[in-house]
């Protein structure tokens, strides 16, 4: 007789029941907990020591002003030009001194800048990481779609103002773009200084020290002021590190992470202004909270190799790797924003790889080919449903989740993915997701099961984020050839022709890139290799790739010419973007 299997499943990922649960003013159903981190995120504009300011609250990040002896110097710009107008906005009332430089802490939220710019009336030096240009463009180009498509998931940006499924906040912030900011304009000013290596500059007066600190973005830096004992980080942050970001990113080393906390730690700051959430005061103080968070850092990346090396399954390491109960104490540590137990399987995925050992892993058959053979070895639809709405009722959410999957992941949709269940049980399964929305305490969590629980129930149409269609700001704010080689990961393979392709770009920089399709790929060769040109100014290709205007059209407006527009038009059909046809 079979040994029977203890519960060990993760406890802090979402409670067993709705006790914990509670209504918000604007009728959003949430843990406890989740609303408590509203507050501590709420609008403020803090004076931290006697030389600098943090904006919390007013998107989903800081920014941050330090004073020196010749002027002002901002951190971070936010989102848009209208969030960090806000800030400036905000600073002026208690300072006139103007502004005479900039420093990026990373890659994100730096699209406000030129708002600083226009105040001043003047460009401004620039400081940052030289990964942050590069960085922006990866996300934005590449990986347009599932960057967009995860932004939505997890920040909750398509989630109703209120009712149960209302946003409640995304975990650093209360949102991620402000909505009294719209139309929020993109204002990234390119650095004008960069580096790769810890270095020290002075600006308004003030030695700063540059202290590259790779985070969630590996253009991370830590800034340093030793005259103020100020320390600006991005290791930090008002909730549990995110080693695993629900939308999609690349892996986030936690050892490397532990070297910038100690090295934060190192500094014995006096003061400690985070990207996210509220600063810190006391040196003491900020040693024991940086002790704690780095600590539990390594906790899990010790336990989770200890649990490697046993042989656990990614879903064994999951339960085996939990949190001691004085992380859950301190809001620093809580796991408001993601979970550890994805944590830990993202850990395990970076540092071994995704075969976790699994024999069925090895060679698993296609998601709908499995779901059908489960379904049928249950007895059939009715029955896994039976089975599905009995957990839902014993509360056994996680069998219940599992169990439902099946019944929606059975069916192809049109675009080949094993999303077409019935709508009864996409409403099931919608179900499913909402109630654990409600019970954790994760934001994350909470924001991505609710859009694809409304994803489910047809309240959410997510298909354009599943269609690659490059944003204007992108495009412009990027090399031309950045775009046209970005093409290459929508290029599909079955329309490869017999002989191969070549087409060239030339943009009215002066700048030219060709593609050649051959072999099931569109690959970057020499332009002079091309069969036509597609003369285009950067603008006009910006509205192509966007989806704002067809080819035909911007060939009849002048704004587009080739000496073989019909084998321009058929290259380009042979890539899997969102070009518009003629009206």
């Amino acid at each position: 007789m079979q040994k029977p299997v203890p519960d060990r499943s993760p406890t802090t990922s979402f409670s067993p029941g709705d006790a914990n649960t509670a209504t918000s003013k604007n009728g959003a159903v949430a843990q406890r907990a989740t609303m408590a981190q509203s507050e501590r995120l709420a609008l403020a504009f803090e004076a931290v020591g006697d030389a600098a300011w943090c904006m919390v609250g007013n998107g989903l990040s800081n920014q941050v002003f330090v004073e020196g002896p010749e002027g002002i110097i901002a951190i971070d710009s936010g989102e848009s030009t209208q969030e960090m107008q806000a800030a400036l906005d905000r600073l002026r009332e208690v300072n006139d001194r103007p502004i005479v430089a900039v420093i990026y802490t990373h890659s994100h939220y730096v699209g406000g800048t030129q708002a600083i710019v226009d105040e001043a009336g003047r460009d401004l030096p620039v400081w940052a990481h030289a990964k942050v240009t590069s960085n922006r463009q990866r996300a934005g180009l590449d990986l347009a779609p599932v960057g967009g498509r995860g932004l939505v998931n997890q920040f909750g940006m398509m989630l109703p103002e209120d009712g149960p499924d209302a946003l409640v906040n995304c975990g650093l912030g209360n949102f991620f773009r402000n909505p009294s900011h719209a139309p929020h304009t993109d204002g990234f000013v390119t650095p004008t200084s960069t580096f790769s290596e810890p270095m020290t500059t002075t600006l308004a007066g003030l030695d700063v020290e540059f202290i590259p600190a790779p985070s969630d973005d590996d253009s991370s830096i830590t800034i340093w002021f030793p005259a103020l004992r100020l320390a600006v980080n991005n290791l930090l942050w008002p909730a549990f590190f995110n080693i695993f970001a629900i939308r999609g990113e690349r892996f986030r080393d936690p050892g490397i992470l532990l070297t910038g906390l100690d090295g934060l730690s190192d500094l014995n700051p006096e003061h400690l202004i985070c990207c996210h959430g509220p600063s810190l005061s006391g040196a003491a103080t900020i040693a024991d909270e940086i002790e704690l968070y780095r600590d539990g850092i390594q906790f899990l990346l010790d336990q989770t190799i200890r649990g490697i090396n046993k042989g656990l399954l990614l879903d064994e390491l999951a339960s085996f790797v939990q949190l001691p109960e004085p992380y859950g104490q301190n809001y620093l540590t809580q796991q408001l924003y993601g979970l550890v137990e994805h944590h830990v399987k993202q850990t395990s995925t970076g540092l071994v790889g995704w075969f976790d050992g699994d024999e069925s892993k090895l060679f698993a058959l296609p998601p709908a080919d499995r779901a059908q053979r489960l379904i049928a070895g249950f007895g059939g639809l009715d029955a896994v449903r039976s089975h599905v709405d009995q957990a839902i009722v014993d509360d056994d959410l996680r069998w219940a989740l599992e169990l439902a999957t099946w019944l929606v992941r059975c069916a192809l949709s049109d675009d080949g993915r094993a999303d077409a269940g019935a709508p009864e049980d996409r409403a099931r399964l919608g179900s499913i997701l909402r109630t654990i929305a409600q019970r954790t305490t994760s934001a994350n969590a909470r924001n991505w099961c609710l859009t694809r629980a409304r994803e489910l129930e047809g309240l959410l149409d997510l298909s354009r984020f599943r269609t690659h269609r490059f944003l204007s700001a992108m495009v412009m704010g990027s090399p031309p050839a950045a775009s046209v080689e970005a093409l290459r990961v929508t290029y599909r393979p079955e329309h490869t022709p017999s002989k191969p392709e070549t087409l060239a770009w030339r943009f009215d920089d002066g700048s030219s890139i060709a593609l050649c399709q051959r072999n099931g790929v569109a690959a970057v060769v020499d332009p002079a290799l091309a069969d036509a040109t597609l003369d285009i100014d950067l603008a006009s290709w910006a509205r192509l790739v966007g989806g704002k205007a067809s080819l035909a059209e911007l060939v009849d407006q002048g704004a587009a010419q080739s000496d073989d527009p019909d084998f321009v038009a058929t290259f380009l059909a042979r890539f899997e973007i969102g070009w518009r046809s003629p009206n």
